[in-house]
């Protein structure tokens, strides 16, 4: 059984030797060519490698699954600056190639952070298929030296599954640059390793989340730009669209479910889907009864949700639990804890179960975001069909302005157990 940190900042390091060598007739041209702008979306800062005219040389690289996520680690034989790499004409990426057929099919280069920020970003290119230009995409980056990286971001990020697939590194530099001359358009590189490798990916199964801290959570830490939207009452009849506009939007939720309405609602592996995307559900009782007393009656209810939840995901055991109206007293915060969940409360409420318009309920959570806000809307129990208007329209404003989207779990530094 696999263990995962969620939000962790250290990742294993990974060693290797040095390779330098010339590009391979396999990697189209194209990627040479057009792979000097991907780092053109943010400002670039000084402090890029001496290296003269050559590529970056890299060091050491490695691809690998930790739970849900693909983590990227590279370390160059020099030291680095993100925010230089375009100033200095230089570009750094993954290329990634599906087993199933030879070519790249995308790259993943390091970008300079936005203004608001100073970790790097990661900008994915599709190079074929539906090829289009590069995205910002959901990625959690940290460096512990100035020669290295580490990233981790879901497959889907990077338009693939958990199927096995073969990558590379591409170290690139301006043809006018390169020593001595190139007189191709792409500039010179360096690959490493010389040959694509293989990464054998599996579907991992999430089985639980261990939770630490406080029994009582209203909020998270305000030192990350991060924020959790929540979802209350499901599933419900409209649940799998607010699945679908999260996928699509590359977000992730907490979805807090009523135990007897998953066996109705919950079809089709929705639950299941959840978890695969990145979602996270937790514990909403059975019946929505109101468990304020604490006490046998509230672990029941507490009791049957989890268990209905394990049946639909296939084993999952939540460890996130919200009472009914937010009615909590210390006697039910004791009754959760010894049950092994967090009481999950909330700091931005648009009441959007009261139907108030779309306009309302997306000024409000936009209006009163905050760095670790926990978002309360409703996925169930009425016509929800304001709040599934509003959601896009908030990830669009919020991701604009710097706002990172991540489950409560994730917030709160929960681990994450897989098998």
């Amino acid at each position: 059984m696999y263990v995962q940190r969620q939000g962790a900042r250290s990742l294993t390091r990974s060693v290797g030797r040095t390779v330098v060598c010339k590009p391979q007739a396999r990697l189209i041209i194209a990627i040479l060519a057009i792979v000097g702008s991907t780092a053109a979306l943010g400002p670039a800062r000084a402090g890029g490698s001496s290296v003269g005219g050559a590529p970056l040389p890299v060091y050491a690289a490695s691809l690998k699954q930790q739970g849900q996520q693909l983590v990227w680690h590279v370390e160059l034989a020099t030291p680095f600056s993100p925010g230089a790499l375009a100033k200095d004409g230089r570009t750094l990426c993954l290329l990634i190639e599906p087993r199933t057929h030879g070519g790249v099919a995308g790259r993943i280069c390091i970008s300079s952070p936005d203004r608001r920020s100073r970790t790097p970003r990661l900008l994915y290119t599709p190079l074929t298929g539906q090829s289009g230009p590069a995205r910002v995409i959901a990625a959690i980056v940290t460096r512990s030296s100035d020669r290295e990286l580490t990233a981790s971001f879901m497959p889907a990020a990077v338009r693939s599954s958990y199927a096995p697939l073969r990558w590379q590194v591409i170290s690139t530099l301006k043809a006018r640059a390169c020593l001595p001359p190139t007189p191709s358009p792409g500039g010179c590189s360096v690959l490493f390793p010389p040959k694509p490798a293989l990464v054998r990916l599996h579907e991992p199964q999430l089985v639980g989340c261990v939770p630490s801290g406080p029994a009582w959570v209203f909020h998270g830490s305000n030192r990350a730009r991060e924020i959790a939207l929540t979802f209350d009452d499901g599933p419900w009849y409209d649940t799998a669209r607010f699945v679908d506009v999260l996928a699509r939007e590359h977000a992730v939720a907490t979805f807090f479910q009523i135990g007897d309405q998953i066996s109705q609602y919950a079809q089709d592996g929705l639950d299941q889907r959840m978890l695969r995307d990145g979602d996270m559900i937790g514990d909403h009782t059975w019946n929505h009864a109101d468990v304020a007393a604490g006490g046998s009656g509230a672990a029941i209810e507490i009791s049957s949700a989890a268990a209905a939840i394990r049946r639909a995901t296939g084993g999952f055991q939540p460890c996130l639990f919200r009472a009914p109206g937010g009615n909590v007293t210390p006697r039910l915060l004791t009754t959760a804890h010894a049950l092994g969940f967090t009481t999950i409360q909330w700091d931005i409420d648009p009441r959007d179960w009261a139907t108030p318009g779309t306009t309302e309920i997306y000024d409000n959570v936009v209006g009163n975001a905050h760095g670790g806000a926990i978002v309360i809307q409703h996925d169930g129990g009425g016509n929800r069909s304001e709040t599934l208007a509003a959601l896009p329209l908030e990830i669009h404003t919020l991701r604009r302005e710097g706002y990172r989207f991540v489950t409560v779990t994730e917030l709160l530094g929960y681990r994450l157990v897989y098998r």
